[in-house]
C-alpha cells in the first residue's frame, strides 16, 4: 500500500509543523522520563524505597485507592478511547459516545470483584497467570500465557498505530519516526521506576488529560463563536442530518439513541473490552499493587470517573466535527471525511483544528501523547511481569534472585518496546488502522474471558475446560468471522472483514461459545473440587540479595515485610467483606449503564429535544469535573501526609539543617524500634501507607 502521497499531503496541510511533533515526542517525553527518574530517586532517598523485584513489579502492594483509580483510568484511556469514541460519534451521533463509554465502563466495574478475589485467593501473586498455573498446571498456564501476551500486543499496537497516525495528521511527522520515538521516554522511566513510576505517571497524565477535555467542552458549549452553546450545536446537528441522514438511525437523526449500526458497535465494544480488561495483566498489576483495603474503592472510583472521558470527549468533539464540517474552518471542507480517515481516528484532531485552530491541534497532540504513553507504560510492565515470573522464573530459573528478576524485567521492557514498534511499522505498510484492530481484538482474545474468570470464582472448573475452552472458542470465533465476511462480501478484504456484521458474528462467538465448551468438558471430565490452597503457595521474589547490597533490613522495605498469621487473617476478613460489597455494587452499576439508562431511549426511538440535549451535555460536563476531583485531586489529598513529610525532608536536606541519615534515625527513634525489627505500624492492616 503506497503511503507516500498521503504522507506528503499531511506534511503540506499539517496545522502544526514537524518541529512540534518532535518537540512533544522527544521534549515532553524526555521531560516526563527525567521527572519520573527524579521521583524514583526522591522516593529512595527520603522514603527509603528500595527498587527490589517486588517493588519493581508490584509497587510494594501498598498503593491507595486514589492512585489506583487514577492508574485504572489512565490504563483504560488509550488513543482509541479518544479517537475511536469520537469517530463513532461522527458516524452515529449522540448514541456513539454513550455506547462506547458504557460498553467499556462495565468491564472495569465488574473487574473490581475479580481484583478482590485475586488478592484474597493469591495474596503473593505477581500476575493472574501464576494463579492459572497454581490451579491447573502447565498446559492451561501456557494456553493463557499466549492469550494474555496476545492481548497486550493488540492493545500496544492500537496505542502506537493510533498515536502515530494522529501525530502524522497534525504535524506531518513521518509515521515511522513517530512509531519508533513514541515509546522511548516510556521505556526509560519504566525501566528505572517500575510499576510505581508507571502509576505516578498515570496520575500526572490523567490530570493533564482531564484539564484539556474540560477546555474542549467549555469552548464548544460555552464560548466558541460558531458554536458556543448546546442550543447552537443542536441546530447545526439538525441541519447536518438534513444534508446527510444516518442510515439506521431513527429518522436519520444524529440526536437519537436508536441507531442500528450504533447498537451493533455496542455489542462488539462490550465483547472486545471484556477481553482487554479480564485478560490484560496490566489491570491485575493494579489490583496486586493496591493495598488490600483500597482495591475495591480504587476500581469503582476509576470505572465511574473513566465513563465521562470518552462520553464527553466524543459528545463534544464528534458532534463539533459534524456541526462544523460544512464550515471552511474544517480541514476537509467542502467534503465530508473519508471513512478511512474516520477509522484512523482523525475526527478528533480535525474537529479540534476547526474548533481552536493551532491551539486545538496542540491540545489534541498533548492528550493523544498522554493517552498513548501512559497506557503503553502499563503494557510494558504487564508483559515484563509475565515474562519474568510466568516464563523465566516458572520454567528456567525457579530460584532466581531479586537482582536477576529485575535484570530480566529490564530486558523485557526494552525488547518488547522494540518489537511493538517494528510490528506497528508492518501494520502501517499493510494499511491496518487502529479502528480495525479495535473491533477485531474481541474475535482473537475473548474466548479466554470466561475460563479466566471462573478460575478465581468457581471451584468446579476442571483443567481440561480451562485449557480447552479458549482454544475451541478461538476456532469458533475465527470461523464465524471469516465465513460471515465471505458470505457478505464474496471476498476477504480488510474493508469487508472490518465491517460491522462479520465483526459482530466473530465477537459474539468468541465470548459466548466457551459457555458450551466449558459445560461439555465439565460433563466429560467431571466437576473439579478445588480447595484454593495451591494459590496461597505462590512465592514472592527473594530480594535479600538486593537488601543486603543496599545495607538495609528487607523488613523495612516496602514489599519486603513477611506477613504474620494475624495480619493475614485480618487482611482476609477485610477482603471477604469487600468481596461481598463488590458483587452487589458492580451488578447494580452494570445494570444501570447497560440497561436502565440507555435502553428506554433506544426502545422508544426518542429524538432529543433541545432542552433534553442541553441537559445531556450539562450532565457530561458536571461528570467530567467530578472525574477531575476523583482521580485528579483526591489522590493528592489522600497522600497529603506523605507528600508533606517528603517535602519537609527535602527542604531540610537541601538547606543543610539535617542530613537524611539523621532524619531517618530520628524517625526510627520516635517509632521506638531498632533498625532490625519490624516497626509497630506493620502490625495489622495498614490504614495509612507510607509509600503512597
Amino acid at each position: 500500500m503506497d503511503h507516500a502521497p498521503a504522507a506528503k499531503e499531511h506534511i503540506a496541510n499539517a496545522t502544526l509543523g514537524q518541529a512540534a511533533g518532535y518537540a512533544v515526542v522527544l521534549g515532553l517525553g524526555g521531560a516526563f522520563a527525567i521527572g519520573m527518574i527524579a521521583t524514583t530517586f526522591i522516593l529512595k532517598r527520603y522514603n527509603r524505597e528500595l527498587q527490589t523485584s517486588e517493588m519493581f513489579n508490584t509497587a510494594g502492594r501498598t498503593v491507595k485507592s486514589g492512585l489506583v483509580a487514577a492508574a485504572v483510568v489512565s490504563s483504560w484511556t488509550w488513543a482509541a478511547t479518544l479517537l475511536q469514541s469520537t469517530g463513532v460519534c461522527y458516524r452515529y451521533g449522540v448514541s456513539g459516545p454513550f455506547w462506547y463509554a458504557s460498553g467499556a465502563t462495565v468491564q472495569i466495574i465488574l473487574f473490581a470483584t475479580l481484583a478482590i478475589e485475586l488478592k484474597r485467593r493469591a495474596p503473593n501473586a505477581h500476575t493472574y497467570l501464576e494463579v492459572i498455573k497454581a490451579r491447573y498446571g502447565t498446559v492451561a498456564h501456557l494456553v493463557f500465557m499466549v492469550f494474555g501476551v496476545i492481548t497486550n500486543i493488540l492493545v500496544s499496537l492500537m496505542l502506537i498505530v493510533g498515536g502515530s497516525a494522529t501525530l502524522n495528521a497534525l504535524t506531518g511527522m513521518h509515521t515511522i519516526a513517530a512509531i519508533y520515538l513514541l515509546p522511548l521516554g516510556v521505556i526509560a522511566y519504566t525501566m528505572v521506576g517500575g510499576l510505581k513510576a508507571t502509576i505516578l505517571t498515570d496520575w500526572a497524565h490523567t490530570f493533564i488529560l482531564l484539564l484539556i477535555i474540560i477546555i474542549f467542552a467549555l469552548t464548544a458549549y460555552a464560548s466558541h463563536d460558531l458554536l458556543g452553546s448546546p442550543s447552537a450545536v443542536y441546530d447545526l446537528l439538525v441541519a447536518a442530518a438534513t444534508r446527510h441522514p444516518v442510515d439506521g438511525n431513527k429518522d436519520g437523526s444524529f440526536l437519537t439513541m436508536q441507531s442500528r449500526e450504533g447498537a451493533i458497535f455496542f455489542v462488539i465494544n462490550i465483547v472486545g473490552n471484556f477481553g482487554t480488561v479480564f485478560l490484560d495483566n496490566g489491570y491485575y498489576n493494579k489490583a496486586i499493587a493496591a493495598s488490600p483495603v483500597h482495591a475495591l474503592p480504587g476500581y469503582i472510583i476509576g470505572g465511574i470517573c473513566w465513563f465521562a472521558i470518552p462520553w464527553l470527549t466524543a459528545t463534544t468533539m464528534g458532534l463539533a466535527g459534524l456541526a462544523l464540517e460544512n464550515n471552511p474552518r474544517f480541514p476537509t471542507y467542502p467534503d465530508r471525511m473519508l471513512d478511512s480517515d474516520v477509522s484512523a481516528g482523525l475526527v478528533l484532531p480535525y474537529a479540534a483544528v476547526a474548533l481552536l485552530g493551532r491551539g486545538g491541534a496542540m491540545a489534541t497532540l498533548l492528550i493523544v501523547f498522554m493517552a498513548v504513553t501512559s497506557a503503553f507504560s502499563s503494557q510494558l510492565i504487564a508483559v515484563s511481569t509475565i515474562c519474568t515470573y510466568d516464563l523465566y522464573r516458572a520454567y528456567f530459573n525457579p530460584e532466581a534472585s531479586g537482582k536477576r528478576l529485575i535484570y530480566t524485567s529490564h530486558c523485557v521492557v526494552m525488547g518488547y518496546g522494540l518489537f511493538i514498534s517494528t510490528f506497528s511499522v508492518g501494520l502501517w505498510y499493510a494499511g491496518i488502522s487502529m479502528g480495525y484492530l479495535y473491533v477485531m481484538m474481541g474475535v482473537i482474545i475473548s474466548s479466554a474471558v470466561l475460563p479466566a474468570t471462573l478460575a478465581l470464582l468457581w471451584s468446579g472448573q476442571n483443567k481440561w475446560a480451562a485449557a480447552g475452552a479458549p482454544v475451541l472458542g478461538l476456532a469458533t470465533s475465527l470461523t464465524a468471522w471469516l465465513v460471515t465476511s465471505k458470505k457478505q462480501c464474496g471476498e476477504l478484504t480488510v474493508k469487508c472483514t472490518g465491517s460491522n456484521i462479520p465483526m459482530l458474528a466473530g465477537n459474539v462467538a468468541a465470548l459466548l461459545s466457551p459457555i458450551v465448551f466449558i459445560a461439555v468438558l465439565t460433563a466429560i471430565f467431571g466437576i473439579d473440587k478445588y480447595d484454593w490452597k495451591s494459590m496461597l503457595e505462590i512465592r514472592r521474589g527473594d530480594d535479600h540479595d538486593l537488601a543486603q547490597e543496599a545495607g538495609v533490613d528487607l523488613e523495612e522495605v516496602n514489599g519486603g515485610h513477611e506477613e504474620t498469621q494475624a495480619e493475614f487473617e485480618a487482611e482476609q476478613a477485610k477482603l471477604l467483606k469487600a468481596g461481598k460489597i463488590s458483587r452487589w455494587t458492580t451488578v447494580v452499576l452494570a445494570l444501570a449503564f447497560l440497561i436502565l439508562w440507555p435502553m428506554p431511549m433506544y426502545g422508544s426511538g426518542y429524538i432529543f429535544s433541545k432542552p433534553f440535549f442541553t441537559g445531556w451535555v450539562m450532565i457530561g460536563i458536571i461528570w467530567i469535573f467530578g472525574s477531575f476531583i476523583g482521580v485528579g485531586l483526591f489522590p493528592v489529598y489522600e497522600s497529603r501526609a506523605t507528600l508533606s513529610r517528603t517535602f519537609k525532608y527535602i527542604f531540610k536536606d537541601l538547606t543543610g539543617k539535617s542530613h537524611i541519615k539523621t532524619i531517618h534515625a530520628q524517625e526510627a527513634a520516635v517509632a521506638g524500634t531498632p533498625g532490625d525489627q519490624t516497626p509497630p505500624e506493620k502490625a495489622g492492616i495498614k490504614e495509612e501507607v507510607r509509600s503512597s
